[in-house]
């Protein structure tokens, strides 16, 4: 028997999906411009696509009127999901990423520019291919809510999260105008740091530096 109603409703959803799936690689195109060239965009299209597909069969539009103000989240966060799945550090890979952060901070503050990873290479006496990883991870990282990066490097003492949150904010507020404007724009706006360099007047690199420095005091703070 013909079943008008369930022939609407999957016709609702199927073109939930098409109207959304531009929305969908826009945002992943956004993500990936803060990415490691070694994270495909593809993947995250695709990883994007497929939250796609599962929240339009999920969705009601009886309790919830605005589909993309429910799915957008629950997208995005799919994709930082794939991008945890490809962390594949170790402990002492992640004590290599802050020793990494330590010279590239000192040589930017010398040069002015970041060091290569051959320099950096030659200066930990480490194989430039664990370089290059713990830089992609690194950079991968750097995406994630900065609650969850301050258990990146397993040096923040265990508080709950709503604790964490909270501390975070708080030492937010001491940041000066420029580093507020940075985590803004970066963690709320999702400018990659070229365009927040840009919206600065100052060098990529610089804004990479300041970056870091914000991170590190959090660190610091959330140990006591």
């Amino acid at each position: 028997m013909y079943n008008a109603y369930a022939e609407f409703d999957k016709s609702f959803k199927e073109k939930l999906i098409t109207d959304y799936m531009p929305a969908v690689k826009a945002m992943a195109s956004r993500l990936k411009e803060r990415l490691p060239s070694s994270v495909e965009f593809n993947e995250l299209v695709s990883i994007g696509y497929e939250e796609l597909v599962t929240l339009s069969h999920r969705y009601d539009s009886k309790k919830n009127d605005n589909f993309w103000g429910y799915a957008k989240k629950r997208i995005y966060g799919s994709m930082l999901d794939f991008l945890r799945s490809i962390d594949t550090l170790s402990r002492s890979d992640r004590q290599l990423v802050k020793e990494i952060d330590k010279i590239i901070n000192e040589y930017t503050n010398e040069y002015g520019i970041m060091p290569t990873n051959e320099y950096l290479s030659e200066v930990l006496g480490v194989n430039i291919e664990k370089i290059k990883k713990a830089r992609r991870a690194d950079e991968v990282y750097s995406v994630m809510p900065i609650e969850e990066q301050m258990g990146f490097y397993e040096d923040v003492s265990k508080i709950e999260q709503e604790e964490l949150v909270n501390a975070i904010k708080a030492v937010l507020k001491t940041l000066n105008e420029k580093e507020q404007l940075i985590i803004q724009l970066y963690y709320f706006e999702e400018f990659s740091l070229k365009e927040i360099a840009e919206v600065l007047e100052i060098s990529e690199s610089r804004v990479s530096q300041i970056h870091k420095k914000i991170i590190k005091k959090l660190r610091e703070k959330l140990n006591g």
